[in-house]
């Protein structure tokens, strides 16, 4: 049976007005992230994407506990997780609105950055994928060249480990 909606106090305001702030500076932190991880991608550094990688996914956990949160709050006050129970609990608090506006606005940077970043790992994969084809090819061509370029035929010589 559901409940109705109840009337949010002051402490309840003040609470998703913080959530909501602590939302907006995740959101520019992991973003930041995002655009440097994505210079990365673009300079092929795999050795600091691996470094970013740990990083990006505890911002990403703490975006996500915030937002958990600010669904738990919401849930108790007998309301689902929307845009318009936000703006309908924070009406006449126009700054925390329009803090709001400005999550929701890094929210989808996020996801295109985050999409963007993804083509490039698949366009990353691809291409590692291509030389390594083009590197087992060459590996099965027979002729080999000898110091003064004379082809000679693989398997000439004697099996390393061997008397």
């Amino acid at each position: 049976m559901n409940r109705p909606p109840l009337v949010p106090t002051p402490a309840d305001q003040q609470r998703l007005a913080l959530l909501i702030e602590a939302e907006a500076i995740q959101l520019k932190e992991f973003i930041a992230l995002l655009e440097r991880e994505e210079s990365l991608l673009v300079a092929g550094d795999t050795d600091a994407l691996l470094a970013l990688t740990q990083d990006k996914n505890e911002r990403y956990r703490r975006l996500q506990r915030l937002s958990d949160d600010r669904a738990l709050l919401l849930g108790r006050l007998g309301r689902t997780p929307s845009d318009a129970a936000i703006r309908e609990i924070c009406a006449n608090l126009p700054r925390v609105l329009a803090r709001w506006d400005e999550v929701i606005e890094l929210a989808g940077k996020a996801r295109d950055h985050n999409d963007l970043n993804g083509k490039l790992i698949v366009e990353r994969m691809a291409h590692n994928q291509a030389a390594l084809s083009v590197l087992l090819t060459a590996a099965d061509q027979p002729p080999l060249y000898d110091a003064e370029g004379h082809s000679r035929p693989i398997g000439g010589g004697r099996m390393l480990g061997s008397a």
